[in-house]
């Protein structure tokens, strides 16, 4: 899988044969974040990634995400998989502002 991943950084495109090896690999986890980058529910701040869930927005920094799925099993989410595959293609939306200060009480 590390193979897909170095030429997905060198060609920083979102390929059908990329789409086909992150679906093969990841199954509905790869499906799911595939999803979230078409769909533009990733979001770059100045401190973090943030991809929009079904019903809460989830903060990635690294190998870490903020939802509950990765909180209870400790491995790889689905909107880690998004962060990936949106920091190798330029496809989020970019905001240059830090998200704690979207934060609403």
């Amino acid at each position: 899988m590390s193979g897909i991943w170095q030429k997905m950084d060198r060609d920083q495109r979102l390929t059908p044969e990329f789409r086909a090896c992150i679906e093969q690999a990841y199954g509905e986890r790869g499906r799911k974040a595939l999803a979230a980058v078409d769909a533009g529910q990733v979001k770059r701040y100045r401190d973090f990634f943030v991809v929009v869930g079904r019903s809460a927005e989830y903060v990635i920094e690294g190998d870490f995400c903020t939802c509950s799925d990765f909180l209870f099993r400790g491995r790889e989410c689905w909107h880690i998989l998004a962060v990936r595959i949106a920091e190798r293609t330029g496809l989020y939306e970019s905001y240059d502002l830090w998200y704690q200060d979207t934060w609403k009480p």
